[in-house]
């Protein structure tokens, strides 16, 4: 079925998180009427499932349902190679309750450290889905593989991005302009996919 989100359309961005939800509303290029789910104070719901596609899915209907509107949502973390693809979809959780992710970089290095693994492969995985109020949704996947680097560097971007250098890149994520890092990104990525959907 072909799905179509009109200009204008007033959307909730289903995030709690402002690096997120600012990422997320730059992609979307000012096209539509957009508003995040704390602004809304909607709840979050607990993240059960156990891939990215699934937990953004669960989110998007979540917010969709609660607000009555078209929801966007984003699940996406960074996964490392030699430990097996952790965090992974645990990402956000190695942070903490306090979303502490200098605690998070420090957590992957001591990892590292003790699986002694000179291996610093990884990837970011961004899934977006977007759903209407008791209707349909669409879900797409973006990945960006790349290398670890410490200590962490740059203080741009949010989450694991001061650790994280894409390939061919000698910038971390943490350090690159945002404008090209949109341009290249695990999200950036999936949103174009996103746009090839809803013809």
């Amino acid at each position: 079925m072909a799905l179509k989100l009109e200009p204008g359309t007033r959307l909730v961005i289903a995030t709690h998180n402002p690096g997120k939800a600012r990422e997320l509303a730059e992609m979307l290029e000012h096209r539509f009427d957009v508003v995040t789910a704390a602004d809304l104070a909607l709840p979050e719901p607990e993240e059960t499932e156990s891939t990215f596609a699934g937990n953004a899915l669960l989110k998007a209907r979540s917010a969709a349902e609660a607000s009555g509107l078209v929801a966007l949502a984003d699940d996406s973390g960074l996964s490392v190679r030699a430990l097996g693809g952790q965090p992974g979809v645990y990402s956000a959780r190695w942070a903490g309750p306090g979303r502490d992710f200098d605690l998070a970089m420090q957590k992957v290095e001591q990892r590292l450290d003790a699986a002694e693994s000179d291996d610093t492969a990884a990837w970011f995985t961004c899934a977006l889905a977007i759903a209407w109020p008791g209707g349909p949704a669409v879900v797409v996947e973006g990945r960006v593989d790349g290398a670890l680097t410490f200590p962490p560097r740059g203080g741009r971007g949010f989450g694991y991005d001061p650790i994280f250098m894409a390939e061919g890149r000698r910038q971390t994520f943490g350090e690159m302009d945002p404008a090209e890092k949109a341009q290249m990104s695990h999200r950036a990525r999936a949103y174009a996919k996103l746009k090839a959907a809803l013809v």
